[in-house]
């Protein structure tokens, strides 16, 4: 990542990494309170639920801290440019939008500061945000041109169909989509996900919500699962899958982008591959299962799911049906709060470290996927395990989080 800042620049920015980790958070839902108030569009563009969560604001802070902290070697977080930029490309981000954001960041920092936020740590930033802007720009434009060029591909949104609404358990859906216009799809890995925009009635800002294709590649549909997301004392249910779920009918229409992501299977791989889900996380899962399956290659698969019980569970029969015609495949079924009528699950409870290595191999690739807790707990045990970073693999619904 070419970057060219004084030296002065970089030393300047590096000398507010201390403070950014103690109110990088603090800053960050200040700026997007302002931008939000000065510039009530984006919300067209933003979840607001993940506002509201904190996720949104926890996740920028992270980002901005590393980007601090590796001013001087931008080599080092490639890895996550390239995955917020393919995050951008699916909500349809364009480069207008960064000289807002940079305005109101730099605004944040001054605020919340205040006259620790010198002239020169304010201009310093300026430059760097300007320069790691043009880089996502064109980064951006160029994941734009590839995914309109390439056969069935588009950009922005197009109408697909709804075709088939499935019941998959007592809180996921599937959604069967087609194009509209007849067209051919865009091609997709295994573990991508698309982009699905939803006006509600009675709401004010269109609403983007992003769900992995649940389905193996090489369909003439798409398939999304989504979870009815049920609120809590301090959350509301969620307004885009309960939408989905209640009021979206067979024959309505949803614009999505195209297929996008940086989670997906090692297709030219023949290593054992280890499934880790929870909840709704098993859905990129589905799609790599379907795909080792439907393409028949040799590689031995260990499909493990955790859910509350046996009527939240969805695909349950469908990984069942694998485990018993394909021989290389094996699942694994954990209840955390199993009913009386759930009789085949094989441990309830959590997953933790001892249980998984009596069940799978070291040697394997891992995928998860689920709720932060979730997450944060598998990868303590592989890392404890001392399985390497390079057989690791996962994403967060949502922002990018920390798994420390």
């Amino acid at each position: 990542m070419a970057v060219a800042l004084s030296e002065k620049t970089i030393q300047t920015v590096k000398s507010t990494v201390p403070v950014l980790a103690e109110h990088g958070e603090a800053i960050t839902t200040h700026f997007y309170k302002r931008m939000f108030e000065n510039h009530p569009e984006l919300k067209n563009i933003f979840n607001m639920t993940n506002q509201k969560a904190g996720r949104q604001p926890r996740a920028l802070a992270n980002a901005v801290y590393a980007a601090a902290q590796n001013i001087d070697n931008l080599e080092a977080i490639l890895p996550t440019v390239d995955q917020i930029a393919e995050k951008h490309r699916s909500l349809n981000v364009k480069p207008e939008h960064y000289p807002i954001v940079g305005e109101y960041l730099l605004l944040a920092i001054k605020e919340v500061l205040g006259e620790a936020a010198t002239d020169e740590i304010i201009e310093a930033w300026g430059e760097a945000y300007g320069a790691i802007a043009d880089v996502f720009i064109k980064v951006e434009q160029e994941k734009y041109r590839a995914v309109e060029e390439q056969t069935g591909g588009w950009s922005g949104y197009r109408n697909f169909t709804v075709t088939h609404k499935v019941k998959e358990s007592d809180v996921i859906t599937s959604l069967y989509l087609q194009p509209e216009d007849g067209g051919e799809l865009a091609p997709f890995h295994p573990g991508q996900y698309i982009t699905v925009q939803v006006n509600i009635p009675g709401s004010e800002y269109t609403q983007l919500r992003q769900y992995s294709l649940s389905d193996a590649p090489g369909k003439d549909y798409y398939r999304i699962s989504v979870k009815r997301e049920e609120g809590n004392g301090s959350q509301p249910d969620g307004i885009v899958s309960t939408f989905l779920h209640n009021h979206l009918k067979e024959g309505d229409i949803l614009p999505i982008t195209a297929p996008a992501g940086e989670f997906y299977l090692n297709e030219e791989s023949v290593n054992p591959v280890v499934f880790i889900s929870g909840g709704v996380g098993l859905t990129p899962m589905m799609s790599m299962l379907n795909q080792i399956v439907e393409e028949g290659v040799e590689r031995d698969v260990y499909f493990i799911h955790a859910s509350q019980n046996g009527e939240v569970h969805a695909f349950k029969n469908d990984v069942a049906q694998f485990e018993h015609t394909v021989s290389a495949v094996q699942s694994k079924v954990i209840y955390s709060d199993p009913r009386p009528s759930d009789e085949e699950y094989d441990k309830q409870g959590h997953i933790d470290l001892e249980w998984l290595k009596s069940v799978v191999p070291y040697d394997a690739e891992f995928y998860f996927c689920g709720p932060e807790g979730f997450m944060k707990a598998v990868h303590s045990a592989l890392r404890n395990w001392g399985v390497p970073e390079g057989q690791i693999y996962y994403e967060f619904f949502g922002p990018e989080l920390s798994l420390q």
